[in-house]
């Protein structure tokens, strides 16, 4: 049947067919061919078959060919192509698994691509690797570069003050009073301080005889650097506050209270001295000379004696204490009101000593002693954590809630919140005076302090037995008397006065002074 085809012809004839088929085909092939051959034999003819393959294996030597049947050569001859058909399945079988493999791969990486512990850890990942660039020029933040901005931003307080307190003087010198009226010291630089005449001039706030005094803003003031004019700052910002506030805010009355060791030659107190009603602290004699030394126990007697005189002037239901360089913010009054008709409307400041309306920013992190700022770190990142959780399986179409995703998102808004400053977070409280935070007060700092009248009254007597140094200055020995006493006090957050003051009186100038 295949007599006289060649090998290639025979193999194409075959590959469609299974084994058992090629096998009996060959069978049959080599069956006729020995009956060729046996006919054949007897005349001396040669017979010669198909064409044989030249390749080694397909070679039969003449003592094979005579040995070696037609059936066994069919079979060997099946066996190579079974092998060959082996060889090309294995072939198959290894494409087959590397598709497989390809596969499985890309599963597994998609599965990586929508895990959640892919999506946390690459967000707390490009977290840690932009914080950096992006909070290094917050000044209040735990990241700032002091070596990048420092020196930068305290020149621009400093020029943004100097324009401020120009401003100022220019303000208190257009104000009509009689006794300015043809002064020519107005066509003076207006960035330095001159000296006034001592005239009175009926004040623009004089207290009203026998009338009630809701609040009373004394104005605590010495001499500084005298082109900052910190006190004529702090004078019109509460001027300013007062004339936006309306009036709620008509019967508040301004005190100007002049400490300073040589009371006339405070020449911005003296200009003051036109517009608001003031009080002035007798000059010194050489017996508290050596007392004088003391810088501390000074003003402690300072804040005493305004506080003192605030009381006894004004008879006030409610007492603020404001040093020269404490400026009001924008919101003042409405934070104040607030604070004493909303947060403490039966007692006033609900019974506490005073409430402390300004704490240095640096100060204001989570990380600190305060155990009221640990609380409300973790409600944060609670908060926090709930939120992107919710929003995570409404992206993702995950199951609503996991504890683990809600661990890990709250952790990252705590570590978020604590690289950024708390200080900015408590700016967005700003938004409303309800989201402002009362919580209880630490011993720094007094540049603005909130008494009523009947903690006024207390303070001025632990004031007057304590006695003030290095180490124990006016706020701190204050906090621990009424630790002492069992006493408590608040914080209003955010800050409700700016401090601007650079240059202290405390501490002695400083010719380079920086914002931390």
């Amino acid at each position: 049947m295949l007599e006289g085809q060649t090998l290639k012809q025979q193999a194409a004839m075959l590959e469609g067919q299974t084994l058992k088929q090629q096998a009996a085909m060959l069978e049959g092939e080599y069956h006729s061919r020995s009956v060729v051959l046996t006919r054949a034999g007897g005349s001396g003819l040669e017979v010669r078959g198909a064409q044989e393959p030249e390749d080694c294996s397909e070679r039969v030597t003449g003592a094979d060919a005579g040995t070696e049947t037609p059936r066994e050569r069919g079979r060997r001859r099946a066996g190579r192509y079974r092998s060959r058909e082996s060889v090309r399945r294995s072939e198959t079988r290894e494409r087959g698994r590397e598709r497989v493999l390809n596969r499985l791969l890309i599963m597994r990486l998609s599965v990586l691509l929508c895990s959640r512990t892919f999506h946390v850890s690459l967000l707390f990942s490009f977290t840690l690797l932009l914080t950096p660039l992006s909070f290094r020029g917050l000044l209040y933040s735990p990241l700032f570069s002091r070596s990048l901005h420092l020196e930068r931003l305290s020149r621009e307080f400093l020029s943004r003050n100097l324009q401020e307190a120009a401003d100022a003087l220019t303000y208190f010198r257009q104000r009509p009073s009689p006794s300015l009226h043809g002064n020519r010291s107005l066509a003076s630089p207006h960035n330095i301080s001159l000296p006034c005449d001592r005239t009175a001039a009926r004040p623009l706030h004089s207290p009203p005889p026998g009338g009630h005094v809701p609040l009373a803003i004394t104005i605590i003031t010495t001499r500084r650097r005298p082109e900052y004019h910190y006190s004529l700052q702090v004078a019109r910002g509460f001027l300013d506050r007062l004339s936006d506030c309306g009036p709620d805010c008509s019967r508040f009355r301004l005190l100007l209270c002049n400490v300073d060791p040589s009371p006339a030659s405070h020449a911005d107190a003296c200009l003051l001295s036109h517009f608001l009603p003031s009080v002035e602290r007798p000059s010194r004699g050489m017996e508290e000379e050596e007392e004088d030394l003391n810088r501390f126990e000074r003003e402690k007697q300072d804040y005493a004696f305004c506080l003192s005189r605030t009381l006894e002037v004004l008879s006030p239901e409610y007492v603020l204490l404001a040093e020269d360089d404490a400026v009001p913010q924008v919101d003042f009054f409405r934070a104040f009101f607030e604070l004493v008709r909303v947060r403490f409307p039966h007692k006033p400041l609900g019974g506490a000593l005073y409430a402390k309306l300004y704490h240095p920013e640096r100060l204001q992190g989570y990380l600190n002693p305060e155990p009221m700022r640990i609380l409300e770190w973790f409600g944060l990142g609670s908060l926090a954590g709930l939120t992107l959780t919710w929003l995570y399986s409404r992206v993702f179409r995950q199951t609503p809630f996991s504890w683990r995703l809600f661990v890990a998102f709250a952790a990252y808004a705590m570590l978020l919140a604590e690289l950024w400053g708390r200080h900015y977070l408590l700016e967005l409280r700003r938004a409303s005076p309800a989201l402002y935070n009362v919580v209880p007060a630490t011993e720094c700092c007094t540049p603005a302090m909130l008494f009523s009248e009947a903690s006024a009254r207390r303070a001025l007597g632990y004031l007057q037995e304590m006695k003030c140094q290095p180490g124990n200055a006016k706020d701190t020995a204050l906090y621990r008397e009424l630790e002492k006493r069992g006493e408590r006090a608040w914080a209003v957050e955010p800050n409700m006065v700016t401090h601007v003051g650079m240059f202290s009186t405390l501490r002695g100038s400083m010719e380079d002074p920086q914002l931390l």
